[in-house]
């Protein structure tokens, strides 16, 4: 069952679960900090434009709005089409890998409940995957 429709079931969001704005922001900054120092994102690191200032502000805003906060980026950009936007890059499982591997390492590290934490790199993994558009 998609993690999403599982929360209709709930009083809540992703987003709420976690802790909010605080906590996304936290999230977005954690992963943009692994993936600079961390030697087994580099090649991920290699893809980004840089300086990162923009790239992890609207990140945040995207993350926020994809865990049921608000719909910020949406306003800001319109609808994400996220594998439009990436077609440009050469997105290979194994960065699709490294951009997991900076996720989980934020997500663990400012989610606490692990059972939420999971479901929530499970759908991340989803949404991941289907940005590949080239074999490594």
């Amino acid at each position: 069952m998609n993690f999403f429709r599982s929360l209709k079931k709930k009083p809540t969001t992703p987003f709420k679960a976690i802790g909010g704005q605080v906590i996304t922001n936290a999230i977005a900054e954690t992963f943009y900090d692994i993936m600079e120092g961390d030697p087994l994102a580099a090649d991920l690191m290699a893809i980004h434009p840089k300086p990162l200032t923009r790239i992890r502000e609207v990140f945040a805003l995207y993350l926020t709005m994809w865990l049921g906060g608000p719909n910020t980026y949406e306003e800001q950009f319109g609808h994400p089409r996220l594998r439009a936007r990436h077609l440009p890059f050469t997105v290979t499982p194994v960065l699709k890998e490294q951009w997991m591997y900076c996720m989980r390492k934020a997500i663990f590290k400012h989610v606490p409940d692990k059972t939420l934490a999971n479901r929530i790199l499970a759908s991340l993994n989803e949404l991941a995957e289907h940005m590949i558009n080239t074999k490594d």
